[in-house]
C-alpha cells in the first residue's frame, strides 16, 4: 500500500471511531432521565389507585392506638412492593425502609394514621362507617383531620420511590405513625413512643419531613414557616372539691360548680392580662366541665378539662405556674379546694430554618411560585415536633380544598363536615418524593444542620 493511501485509510478509521464515540455519547445522554420527571410520570399512573386507597382508609377510620385494620392494610401494601417492613412499633405503627442505590442520608417521611371521635355528616360515597367507644361513650369515628390523606399520599410516595430506588441517594424511612391526636388515657403512644422504641435508628435518621392537609387552603398550594410554626400543647385538668348540699340551701355547703365557673373566668386573665403576648401568643382553653347528677343537688366535686398552647418555652412555664396559682387560690377564697394537673404534651413544632430555606426551591418547582405561601405562627399542635427535637425537620401544610371553593365556607378540621378533595393526592406524593430527591442531591455528610432547640 502506498504511503499516501495508508495515511488516508488511517484518517478514515479515526473519523469512523470518533463518529461512533459521539453517537454512543448522544445515546447515553438520551437514556439519562431526570428522576423528577419520573416522579411526575409515575404519580400520574398511580393516582387513581392511591385515591382508592384513601377512600378505604376514610371508610375504615380508627381511633388513636386502635389503628389495627389501618396498620395491617399499610403493611400488606408495603410488603407487596417488596419494601422491608416492620410492624407493631408504638402499638400499631408501621415502618418501611427503602434502601437507595447510591450513598446518601437516611430521610424520614412521616404520615399519621389515627382518626377522631366524630360522627361524619359529609355526604360522600366513602363516608366513614366505623363506630367505637371513647372515654366510656359510644362515638362515630371519622378522619376529621385528614390523616387518611397523609397515609395514602405516603403510600403513593413509597411506590414511586421504590420503583426508582436505584437513583435514590441514601435510604428512605417511611413512618406510619399512630396516635398523633393523643393516646387514650393511661396509655402512651404517638411520635414520642415511636422514637423511644428506636424508629430514628438502624439506620440512623439524618432529617425528617412531614406534611398536613389543610381543608381551607386550595389544592395545589403549600404553606410553610421557618422556626417555631405550631404551638406546644399540654393537657389541663382541675378537680374542684366543695361540700354537697340540697339545692335549696346553698349556704349550707360549698358549691364546686360556682368555684369552677370562677376558675374558668379567672384563667382567661392569664393571656389577656398577665403575660406579654407581644413576645409570643398563648391560648388557655377549658373545654369540658363535669359536675352533678340532679338539678336539686349541689354536688361535692366538679372537674374541668382543657388545653394550654404556647409558642415560647418561657411563656409556657409562666402559664403553667399561673394556672396552678389561680385554681388553688380561687377555690380557697370560696371555701373549697382545687387540684390542678398539667400533663405536658407536645413541644413547639420547629422547622429548621436552614433546611426550610434549602427546600423552598423544591416547593416552588413542584407547585409553582404563586402557590407557595409563607405563614405566620399558628396555635394547633403536632407531635411531629418530637422528630424535630432529634434531627433537622420540616413540616408543611398542603392545600386540600377543591378548586373554586370559598375558603370562608370550607369546613374546618375536627368537625363533622370536614372534607378534603381527592385532587390533592398527587401533590402530596410529588412533594414527598421531591423532598427525598432534592435533599439527597444536596446532602453533605459533614455539614448536617442542628436539631431543634428543646422546648
Amino acid at each position: 500500500m502506498k504511503p499516501i493511501i495508508m495515511i488516508a485509510w488511517l484518517c478514515c478509521l479515526q473519523f469512523i471511531s470518533f463518529a461512533q464515540s459521539k453517537s454512543k455519547t448522544k445515546t447515553s445522554q438520551a437514556l439519562v432521565v431526570d428522576p423528577r420527571s419520573t416522579v411526575d410520570k409515575l404519580t400520574g399512573e398511580i393516582e387513581s389507585q392511591i385515591i382508592e386507597a384513601r377512600h378505604w382508609l376514610h371508610q375504615n377510620a380508627e381511633l388513636s392506638n386502635r389503628e389495627f385494620k389501618t396498620s395491617e392494610y399499610i403493611a400488606k401494601y408495603l410488603q407487596s412492593l417488596g419494601i422491608e417492613t416492620k410492624t407493631g412499633i408504638a402499638h400499631t405503627g408501621v415502618v418501611g425502609l427503602i434502601k437507595g442505590g447510591l450513598p446518601g442520608p437516611t430521610i424520614l417521611l412521616r404520615a399519621d394514621m389515627d382518626a377522631l371521635p366524630v360522627t361524619e355528616r359529609a355526604d360522600i360515597p366513602w363516608k366513614s362507617v366505623n363506630k367505637d367507644v371513647f372515654n366510656g361513650m359510644p362515638v362515630g369515628v371519622m378522619h376529621a383531620c385528614g390523616h387518611d390523606t397523609h397515609v395514602s399520599m405516603l403510600m403513593g410516595a413509597a411506590k414511586v420511590l421504590n420503583s426508582m430506588k436505584d437513583q435514590i441517594k441514601g435510604n428512605v424511612k417511611l413512618v406510619f405513625q399512630p396516635a398523633e391526636e393523643g393516646a387514650p388515657k393511661g396509655e402512651k403512644g404517638g411520635a414520642e413512643l415511636m422514637i423511644n422504641e428506636g424508629v430514628m435508628e438502624n439506620p440512623k435518621v439524618d432529617v425528617a419531613f412531614g406534611m398536613h392537609i389543610a381543608s381551607q387552603s386550595p389544592v395545589g398550594h403549600i404553606i410553610y414557616k421557618p422556626e417555631g410554626w405550631m404551638a406546644s400543647v399540654d393537657g389541663l385538668y382541675i378537680k374542684v372539691k366543695g361540700k354537697q348540699v340540697h339545692g335549696s340551701t346553698p349556704w349550707g355547703g360549698v358549691d364546686p360548680v360556682v368555684i369552677g365557673s370562677q376558675i374558668v373566668n379567672a384563667l382567661q386573665t392569664i393571656v389577656s392580662r398577665q403575660i406579654d403576648i407581644s413576645t409570643a401568643p398563648a391560648v388557655v382553653t377549658v373545654a369540658t366541665f363535669h359536675a352533678g347528677v340532679r338539678g336539686n343537688i349541689i354536688p361535692e366535686e366538679a372537674e374541668l378539662g382543657g388545653t394550654i398552647r404556647c409558642l415560647d418555652a418561657n411563656i409556657r412555664k409562666q402559664v403553667h405556674e399561673k394556672i396552678k396559682h389561680i385554681a388553688i387560690t380561687v377555690a380557697e377564697s370560696m371555701g373549697g379546694t382545687a387540684e390542678p394537673i398539667i400533663e405536658v404534651g407536645y413541644p413547639v413544632t420547629y422547622n429548621d430554618p436552614a433546611l426550610t430555606a434549602q427546600m423552598l426551591p423544591t416547593f416552588k418547582r413542584v407547585l409553582g411560585d404563586n402557590n407557595v405561601t409563607l405563614s405566620k405562627a399558628i396555635m394547633p399542635a403536632e407531635d411531629f415536633s418530637f422528630f424535630g427535637q432529634k434531627v433537622p425537620a420540616l413540616f408543611v401544610s398542603l392545600g386540600g380544598m377543591a378548586a373554586g371553593s370559598d375558603p370562608t365556607k370550607a369546613p374546618a378540621h375536627h368537625t363533622p363536615d370536614f372534607y378534603v378533595d381527592d385532587s390533592c393526592m398527587k401533590y402530596g406524593i410529588k412533594v414527598f418524593c421531591n423532598f427525598v430527591l432534592d435533599y439527597g442531591d444536596q446532602w453533605k455528610p459533614m455539614a448536617l444542620m442542628s436539631a431543634a432547640p428543646a422546648k
